[in-house]
């Protein structure tokens, strides 16, 4: 493997963020650690990674937004370089955290990007932060719509008992023996490097650093209990906060720079998402569910594109584009 201190030209020719393993900058929110980089000057740009992936995830996106954006990437909690906190995660968590950090760190308006867990983090924040959120940037964002024909379950009482006393201190014990194992082989290079293989449709950017970013913050002490808690309650959990419910309350112009062929996430989503919120502009990519890494070249362009289009450098930040 290079060097970690050296930051090297990929094979588009891009510029990358130099891998640094005792991390960048660290900002305390909650009484928790948090870690982001922050490079260049200009109307912000907060991006947010996906789930197990860190602020380095975006080191070829870094570089070339800095040239002309004040770009933040920044570890959820619980992940990358951020405290391993023992907490009941919830989506709300994160995008509280999001919310803070514009708050507290940038100061002013800005456009969120997210990919995959991180995409349903930057919708939530822009939902509740519309005064300070001027645009939304959507990879393959995780999260669902909601089913408008469910009802609810009359058993559902009895079920929760039976759940609560019976079935729920069972399962735990078996939970945690199986998730730590789980853990334990999803922590493994080979094993991450293989994940990440099947879902870069092109996996020439799989590389030693890349890998290094995932197995370094996954041998913190309290990883492994961070990982069953997300895995136990946070997953379990989703089925209440739904894409629709946040695309109602958004005011501001999005983006989905859509990998078509990944096999988690496939396009259909991008285009019921288009169809619930107008005021969105789809860009299709032949890449799988991290095209920022996978093909970062077009992403970067896309995307340097629609913010020219929204007129950032103005003195009001306020002003929105109709971009269906």
């Amino acid at each position: 493997m290079e060097p970690a201190s050296v930051a090297t030209k990929p094979v588009q020719g891009l510029d990358r963020l130099t891998f640094k393993p005792e991390g960048y900058n660290f900002w305390t929110w909650r009484d928790h650690r948090i870690h982001y980089v922050v490079q260049g000057e200009g109307p912000p740009i907060v991006l947010v990674h996906g789930f197990g992936a860190s602020a380095f995830h975006w080191r070829y996106n870094i570089p070339e937004l800095a040239k002309k954006y004040k770009v933040y990437a920044v570890d959820l909690l619980g992940f990358g370089w951020s405290e391993k906190a023992l907490i009941d995660y919830d989506a709300i968590i994160w995008r509280d955290q999001v919310v803070d950090f514009i708050n507290e760190i940038v100061k002013e308006p800005a456009v969120v990007v997210g990919n995959s867990l991180g995409g349903f983090t930057a919708l939530a924040t822009a939902a509740s932060l519309p005064d300070k959120v001027v645009g939304v940037v959507l990879l393959n964002s995780a999260g669902q719509f909601g089913d408008p024909n469910a009802k609810p379950d009359e058993t559902q009482v009895e079920a929760n008992i039976l759940e609560k006393f019976i079935i729920k201190p069972l399962k735990d014990i078996f939970q945690r023996v199986f998730l730590g194992f789980l853990f334990w082989q999803a922590k493994q290079p080979a094993r991450i490097e293989s994940v990440l293989k099947s879902v870069y449709i092109n996996s020439s950017n799989v590389d030693d650093y890349l890998v290094e970013s995932i197995t370094q913050p996954a041998t913190d002490p309290k990883a492994s209990e961070v990982y069953y808690r997300l895995m136990s309650r946070f997953m379990s959990n989703q089925r209440k906060y739904t894409l629709d419910s946040l695309l109602s309350q958004l005011s501001c112009p999005l983006l989905l720079l859509w990998g078509d062929l990944d096999p988690w996430v496939g396009p259909t989503k991008a285009i019921k998402i288009k169809e619930f919120y107008p005021n969105t502009t789809v860009v299709n990519l032949q890449a799988g569910h991290c095209p920022h890494d996978e093909v970062p070249e077009l992403v970067n362009s896309a995307l340097l594109e629609w913010l020219s289009s929204l007129n950032l450098e103005k003195p009001s930040l306020s002003t929105t584009v109709n971009m269906s």
